[in-house]
């Protein structure tokens, strides 16, 4: 496809996540306008409806992260609308967003998860829900928004005292998974293609927002330094939750790896459906290891919806 188009590349918005969004939005626009097509930039509102019918694009490209812009909504609105757009459709993303639905989805084909429950926050005043070490974190956010690591050292206290700083103060209930040491590991898929592995080395602490978001807090060691079965594992289960779920254009899913257990120690965590396009973006760098330029990745992206 070399043709102009008229695309309207949506981000921002007001979910925890609109900062990333913003940078994900421009340089996806920048690229977009480098190949030639009429870009129109759209800080997401509540008037959106009315801003893409006065542009009339003929794609709109979902930078949004978060919820609206990941959760179906914005995607059902597109599809009200008849307006094509990147990234999944509506019940695809209604239900990747939501790590209970996911595991629901994914785990009866085979896929290795984490078991969780669904804990009410007022609860984690009284007792632990299971043996430390163990994650608390809401269940539809991304970008490991609101994650919290519960050890039996953590100064949360035990049980979390109610004036400890974390998830349990800003979200009604939450997720509780067991807690899986190890490495964490990410891969991309674009198409039928899944990408490659890349590591996530934090510099203190775990891969939480800040690390994820913050030039120099992670390296990121692409492709990752582990075992040939491993590294195939990894994109034989990315390229399978991606089908599994529907996802359409790119996701990216995110493991952990305790290594001492070999391949049966390696978890899905979670899918994401609109990977970060940002210069510290995972979906980038995995696409330049295998020879795709940002513009080309985006214009991929853009034939996806197409």
């Amino acid at each position: 496809m070399t043709e102009a188009l008229t695309i309207a590349v949506l981000m921002g918005g007001w979910s925890a996540e609109r900062e990333v969004s913003l940078m994900s939005g421009e340089g996806v626009a920048e690229a977009l306008e480098s190949l030639g097509h009429s870009v129109t930039r759209v800080d997401m509102d509540r008037n959106v409806a009315a801003v893409l019918a006065e542009i009339r694009p003929d794609v709109v490209f979902n930078a949004l992260h978060g919820t609206p812009g990941e959760d179906g909504s914005v995607q059902g609105m597109l599809d009200l609308m008849q307006i094509p757009y990147t990234h999944s459709g509506m019940a695809t993303s209604v239900v990747a967003i939501d790590k209970v639905l996911t595991k629901q989805v994914l785990m009866p084909h085979g896929i290795p998860m984490p078991g969780g429950l669904i804990v009410e926050s007022e609860s984690l005043y009284t007792s632990d829900p299971m043996p430390r070490p163990y994650v608390l974190k809401p269940a539809n956010e991304g970008s490991s928004v609101g994650v919290a690591i519960v050890t039996d050292d953590s100064n949360y206290g035990s049980p979390i005292a109610r004036d400890a700083a974390g998830p349990w103060q800003e979200f009604e209930t939450l997720l509780a998974e067991p807690f899986i040491p190890g490495r964490e590991l990410t891969t991309a898929v674009i198409g039928d293609q899944a990408l490659c592995v890349t590591e996530l080395v934090p510099k203190s602490g775990f891969y939480d927002y800040d690390a994820k978001y913050t030039d120099g807090m992670t390296d990121h060691i692409c492709p990752a330094d582990i075992p040939e079965d491993i590294a195939e594992r990894c994109m034989d289960l990315a390229l399978a939750a991606h089908r599994l779920l529907g996802c359409r254009g790119t996701s990216r899913s995110d493991y952990r790896w305790d290594e001492s257990k070999g391949a049966e120690g390696l978890y899905l965590l979670e899918v994401n459906t609109q990977p970060g396009m940002t210069p510290l973006s995972l979906v980038p760098e995995q696409a330049k290891h295998v020879g795709m330029s940002y513009p080309e990745l985006v214009q991929r992206i853009v034939e996806e919806a197409l």
